[in-house]
């Protein structure tokens, strides 16, 4: 839980930051955006390490998560969130070529639809071997 916390204060911290500098010239934005790169890989990797290696309130409930959990925890996560990565790029680039040939041949709309379809099927899977990870822990 503790991981988890400490992501989500990665990710709060990385949209405050944009926040804040919309709209805004800044004098050396590589310098900026690596700064927040590094302390949001810094986050990111803590909270990684504590969900690895849980040792506070499961381990006072007398929960069995151990190294194993963690780990398991972190892949599911990882064919989530990577499948999910995939689809949108699939989908942006299917969808793109999709509207320029309905575009062009507005007939064609029902291929277009079951090529965004299949694109979009790769967060499903994603998703679905989440699920059976979750299920052998």
């Amino acid at each position: 839980m503790t991981g988890l916390l400490v992501m989500c204060t990665g990710t709060a911290f990385t949209c405050a930051a944009g926040w804040a500098l919309r709209g805004r010239t800044v004098r050396a934005p590589k310098r900026v955006l690596g700064g927040a790169v590094v302390a949001l890989w810094g986050l990111l990797v803590a909270g990684a390490i504590l969900t690895l290696f849980p040792e506070g309130a499961a381990a006072a409930d007398g929960a069995t998560a151990g190294l194993g959990a963690g780990i398991g925890f972190m892949g599911a996560s990882l064919a989530t969130g990577l499948a999910c990565l995939g689809a949108g790029i699939a989908v942006a680039v299917v969808g793109a070529a999709a509207l320029g040939v309905v575009g062009e041949k507005p007939s064609m709309l029902g291929t277009t639809l079951i090529y965004l379809g299949l694109a979009e099927g790769i967060a499903i899977y994603g998703v679905i071997v989440s699920l059976l990870i979750l299920g052998k822990l």
